[in-house]
């Protein structure tokens, strides 16, 4: 079937067609929303008092996430050629030890190290009060009037977190669809993200959106988002490397 072309409402074509994967082979999707929902819930009650032992783990977790999405990314691919994916042969990929997405993680890894580091100097330096809990966080840092601190962190986290998702967009997904060295994957990625920019924006707000949305309900619409930003992020690929000549 021909692929649409790439326009600013490709993101809900994306989702459409995530969610009708999540619903004609629920279980694998389910399953990884509940991992993810449950890991979520562990990691606020181990650091619920401790702000940045929190914030590190959440964007650690955050950014090194679309590894854990390749099992999706396998199930999307399979209903693609009439197969349906079984959580025995997702466990076969994540148990599979492939050295590129081993390699990728653990850059993904350090790009979250980093943007915690950076954040808590950002913070350290300009905050009036100690931050040490999370309520410290929402009342001296995201609830006071005055515009400065706040807006510079999220600033701060969009650049930081721009390029990691021009990185993975496409990559990831390839790394699971072909045999290609890390390194064509990223630079595959890239150029999409510039050949398609205002498409590949909305999609980055759409999975921020998202995310918040899901963290805003306790964590239980992780459940059903997580699958459905995953099973969508394949189509996306799908989209955005028609006719690179890779296949």
């Amino acid at each position: 079937m021909p692929l649409s072309p790439l326009t600013l409402t490709s993101p809900a074509r994306w989702l459409a067609a995530g969610w009708s994967d999540l619903c004609r082979h629920p279980v694998p999707g389910l399953v990884h929303g509940l991992l993810v929902t449950a890991f979520g819930a562990l990691l606020l009650w181990v650091a619920r008092e401790r702000f940045w032992l929190l914030a590190g783990a959440f964007s650690g977790f955050l950014i090194v996430a679309p590894i854990l999405a390749t099992g999706l990314y396998s199930v999307s691919r399979g209903l693609e050629r009439g197969q349906r994916i079984g959580m025995a042969e997702v466990w076969g990929l994540w148990r599979s030890g492939d050295a590129r997405l081993v390699r990728f993680g653990l850059l993904l890894g350090l790009a979250g190290t980093g943007w915690v580091l950076t954040s808590a100097a950002l913070i350290t330096l300009c905050s009036p009060v100690p931050i040490q809990k999370p309520l410290d966080f929402l009342r001296h840092v995201v609830l006071v009037r005055e515009i400065g601190l706040f807006e510079i962190w999220l600033l701060l986290g969009a650049l930081l977190a721009a390029p990691v998702f021009a990185s993975t967009l496409v990559a990831l997904p390839m790394l699971v669809d072909r045999p290609v060295p890390v390194s064509t994957a990223v630079l595959r990625s890239w150029r999409a993200v510039a050949s398609h920019p205002a498409p590949a924006t909305i999609w980055a707000v759409c999975i921020a959106l998202l995310v918040g949305l899901g963290m805003a309900s306790g964590l239980l619409g992780l459940i059903v988002l997580i699958p459905l930003i995953g099973h969508a992020s394949w189509h996306a690929y799908r989209e955005l490397t028609a006719g690179d000549g890779l296949g």
